[in-house]
């Protein structure tokens, strides 16, 4: 029994947008599942990257938005959670352009967070810079750690 390894045969498409499908296709089956959160975006929408950091007093959440305007961005904060929306819109190009390929994602996103302690939501702030939606997310004092003294008898 011989086996072997089965490739992708050399067919020129002649439609551009079927081409862009036929690449996300090929690269379901060629990736492994790990990579499949990307390709699924292409079917399900976009939503964008994020860090999230605690500090000793704050939470930071980090959100990369390359492209958009800051007009274009929702942050909110709703009974423990931080919910970050928006839209990128598709840039407009001249009526002779040809695109070959599209990897960029365009419309609405919604991202929602459970925070795990409670914040100080008139505290909180928003800075967007060079792409870079940060939120500083304040805890209360209650939800800081602190040093408990032992007392001894």
């Amino acid at each position: 029994m011989n086996l072997t390894l089965w490739r992708r045969p050399d067919v020129a498409w002649p439609f551009g947008r079927l081409s862009s499908l036929r690449d996300e296709l090929d690269r379901l089956f060629e990736s492994p599942l790990t990579d499949l959160g990307r390709t699924t975006e292409l079917f399900g929408g976009w939503s964008p990257a994020l860090d999230i950091h605690e500090e000793k007093d704050n939470f930071i959440i980090e959100a990369e938005l390359p492209g958009m305007k800051k007009e274009h961005l929702d942050v909110s904060l709703h009974d423990g959670v931080l919910t970050i929306s928006g839209e990128r819109k598709v840039e407009k190009k001249p009526q002779e352009t040809e695109s070959h390929r599209t990897e960029r994602f365009y419309g609405k996103f919604q991202r929602s967070l459970a925070l795990p302690t409670r914040v100080a939501a008139d505290k909180v702030k928003a800075e967007y810079k060079d792409g870079v939606l940060t939120v500083t997310l304040p805890k209360t004092e209650e939800a800081k750690s602190r040093k408990i003294d032992v007392s001894a008898d």
